[in-house]
């Protein structure tokens, strides 16, 4: 199982919400990339990056900043998204090397423009979705749409989407855990590899998460806050660092 460390970005800043909400951001560096080199010497072979200025507000001003990272990182692979919602911001990411780009909101609201997306950029595109309750929220996770998150997840089957990022938005940034019984009907629901999200805390959670047929995990608060190492994580899901 892959292990993909996150750098959330907003305001320029590295960050990380709880629950997804604004009023609950904790600032960890004024230097994202910073983070981002931090995690490729400790051995990260992907790493998650998140623009949550586009995912909140459709636009953004971080575009610099993810190219920042990816040349910061490199060849570490960096998958990245927020406000992905058309074909020019995608190409945009695409040619500052970004290896998969997330689409999340307009993946939801139109097959076609993720099929257009699958066309113009294929073996690049993952699919990010943000489950509230058993439904599929978008827009920053600011609302929550009608849709079963399985459903969606069994539409995705053979369509050519790389990766679907599954988050238990009750978990996110909250270090209780990841939901287990989530993630087990995330994978059975669809032939997509999963990358699992939400709550990741302890080297048991890894351990607990690799036994289920995910294709990676992504860690955000709990290596910024110290209660576990990137070292500890790797080891756990069975990955040799890449860069020691």
């Amino acid at each position: 199982m892959q292990i993909l460390p996150a750098v959330d970005i907003r305001g320029g800043k590295a960050v990380r919400l709880l629950w997804g909400e604004k009023a609950r951001e904790t600032v960890y560096s004024d230097h994202p990339a910073d983070c981002a080199r931090r995690w490729k010497d400790a051995g990260a072979s992907w790493l998650h990056v998140v623009d949550l200025d586009g995912a909140f507000d459709g636009e953004s001003a971080n575009e610099a900043l993810i190219g920042e990272i990816v040349k910061a990182v490199a060849p570490v692979p960096v998958e990245a998204g927020g406000g992905v919602r058309t074909l020019d911001k995608a190409r945009r990411l695409a040619d500052l090397g970004v290896a998969r780009i997330i689409i999340g909101t307009r993946a939801l609201e139109s097959r076609a423009f993720l099929d257009e997306l699958l066309q113009a950029l294929p073996g690049k595109i993952n699919v990010g979705v943000d489950a509230r309750g058993g439904r599929v929220a978008v827009r920053g996770w600011t609302e929550t749409s009608d849709v079963d998150a399985e459903e969606f997840l069994a539409s995705l089957s053979g369509s050519g989407v790389a990766a679907v990022i599954y988050t238990d938005i009750a978990r996110d940034g909250a270090m209780k855990g990841p939901n287990l019984d989530a993630m087990r009907r995330a994978c059975e629901a669809t032939d997509v590899p999963i990358i699992a999200s939400g709550g990741v805390t302890t080297a048991d959670d890894v351990r607990a998460l690799s036994a289920l047929p995910v294709w990676g995990a992504i860690i955000g608060k709990a290596l910024y806050e110290g209660a576990l190492t990137l070292a500890e994580a790797l080891a756990a899901a069975g990955e040799r660092p890449q860069h020691l």
